[in-house]
């Protein structure tokens, strides 16, 4: 039996610049809810990885793929009707538009922060392959979400708890409904 979109949990892409904090909200996000998590780091090529730990920023024809591979994942979740949450920084409204393409009802939560506390993470960061560097065009990339978008914004400075928490209740129905 199909579920129709409005009883279906959503499909969840947490976005947002280096450091924000992503893949902390996004792990806990699937905690709460009881789905699927994907770190969107691991739909990277080697090459990617490679081209980005050396400071060089990706180009959309690099992007491309990644994010194919990422709008492949949200398709398989919707499809099975389980919902399913995603990292993806998705910086560019094209970038949201080729996931929303493969996946119509995808929700984007927008993490936020300063660039300062930004910068601080990433410096603390040991284990990761974006250098703070990129920060800055990470940040002039960015387009915030349309009106038109289906998604919200959030403030990722408090700890990853709250914000996770928070996220929660700006979720769509039946998200909202969940316990835990």
């Amino acid at each position: 039996m199909s579920l129709s979109a409005e009883h279906r949990t959503p499909c969840i892409v947490v976005i947002g610049v280096a450091g924000i904090g992503k893949s902390t909200v996004a792990r806990l996000l699937a905690e709460r809810l009881s789905v699927p998590f994907a770190e969107g780091d691991d739909f990277h090529s080697p090459a990617d990885i490679a081209k980005m730990s050396a400071g060089t920023p990706l180009d959309d024809a690099d992007r491309q793929p990644w994010l194919e591979s990422i709008g492949h994942w949200l398709h398989e979740r919707d499809a099975a009707g389980s919902g399913g949450v995603v990292t993806c920084s998705a910086l560019k409204r094209r970038y949201r538009e080729t996931l929303r393409a493969v996946c119509p009802g995808v929700f984007f939560l927008h993490l936020t922060a300063s660039r300062e506390l930004l910068a601080d993470r990433i410096s603390r960061r040991t284990e990761h392959f974006m250098p703070t560097t990129l920060l800055d065009s990470q940040l002039a990339t960015l387009q915030p979400l349309g009106t038109d978008e289906q998604g919200a914004s959030l403030d990722a400075s408090p700890d990853p708890h709250t914000v996770a928490s928070t996220a929660v209740d700006l979720l769509p129905w039946p998200a909202r409904g969940k316990p835990h």
